[in-house]
């Protein structure tokens, strides 16, 4: 009897045993997913420096891969592109070329001002064949070769699209497209998503990822600060050659902001090489020529037939009141001549 009661409370002791190790392996596995989901997410590949920004900004090392333009200003903190006043523009690029043909970017920015209502025009990031030249499209040049994504603040237009502003837009040129501001580059983009990246109280994060072997081109972006990212676009058919800068603009017109660059860490990913299955290596991949299967197809630009300026609409403003003027000054003539003519019945 007693090796039995022995027996039953070895059962039991082992059993219990075996409950806290199995509830010590949950809490160590529930802990474990609390930490990975905290931690930034980092990209498979390996840091650039070359190509990154990282703070203490005008005291640090990686400056000297960089090159400012125009209005640009630069601190510790970060690449001021342009100010919060009108018409400035301003620009940062790199010294050096890129090669690499995997490859993804993680930038940090802000973009903000005094004004809560009207504010513009936006910045842009580039990979471009030609580096530093400032132009009108978010302060670089335009018939660009190469890759640009846009953070357009600013709607300029409302009829043709539906999308709300501020927008994130991506075009793939080879020199021969035009960036239409008046229709936001809607006539010319790959893809976009709307993104309220304006005026937040933290700065928000864009991941770009380009897979040249896989000719895929993603983006994403955590406006909240929360590493809890949403895509905005993911595509395929996009061609891009090595060999290009990368760079950032802003721009501000009558509308003006602050737009600031607060951090850019560039990842060299490992290359998928071709397979088997028909695709032939590229023996050098800086003579691709940029090209994106999926983008619109450029349109001829046409003016909205409501499109007029402040000096139009006051202009068409007046001629109305004179026409309706000249129409009651007509009508009170006619009722006059009926009066008169009714009078004179009345003495005959």
């Amino acid at each position: 009897m007693a090796a039995g009661t022995d027996l039953s409370k070895n059962v039991e002791q082992r059993l219990i045993n075996l409950i806290l190790i199995i509830c010590v392996v949950f809490v160590q596995i529930v802990s474990g997913d609390e930490e990975e989901q905290g931690k930034p997410k980092e990209p498979a590949g390996y840091m650039r420096r070359e190509f990154s920004i990282t703070k203490p900004i005008a005291a640090g090392a990686t400056l000297q891969y960089w090159q400012p333009a125009g209005n640009a200003m630069l601190t510790d903190e970060h690449v001021r592109l342009t100010n919060d006043e009108q018409s400035k523009s301003g620009a940062m690029w790199t010294t050096f070329p890129c090669y690499v043909r995997d490859w993804e970017i993680h930038m940090q920015f802000k973009v903000h001002g005094h004004n809560s209502r009207f504010f513009g025009d936006g910045f842009a990031f580039w990979y471009a064949k030609e580096r530093n030249i400032l132009g009108p499209v978010f302060g670089s040049k335009d018939h660009f070769s190469g890759l640009a994504l846009f953070f357009d603040t600013y709607a300029n237009q409302n009829g043709e699209h539906a999308h709300e502003h501020p927008y994130i837009s991506a075009q793939v040129n080879n020199g021969s497209l035009h960036y239409d501001h008046d229709r936001d580059g809607t006539h010319t983009e790959l893809a976009g998503c709307t993104s309220h990246f304006r005026g937040t109280d933290h700065e928000t994060h864009v991941a770009i990822r380009y897979l040249g072997s896989k000719k895929r081109l993603t983006v994403q972006y955590d406006v909240e600060d929360d590493d809890k990212w949403q895509s905005c676009l993911d595509q395929y058919g996009v061609q891009l050659p090595t060999g290009y800068f990368i760079g950032f603009s802003g721009s501000t017109g009558d509308l003006s902001d602050n737009h600031d660059i607060l951090s850019v860490k560039f990842y060299e990913l490992e290359t998928i090489e071709p397979s088997d299955e028909g695709e032939e290596a590229i023996e050098d991949y800086s003579k691709i020529l940029p090209h994106a299967e999926n983008a619109e197809a450029e349109r001829e630009h046409v003016d909205d037939a409501g499109s007029t300026t402040r000096g139009q609409r006051i202009l068409n403003w007046l001629m109305g009141i004179f026409v309706i003027c000249i129409i009651c000054g007509i009508g009170g003539f006619i009722y006059y001549q009926k009066y008169q003519a009714d009078q004179r019945k009345r003495f005959y």
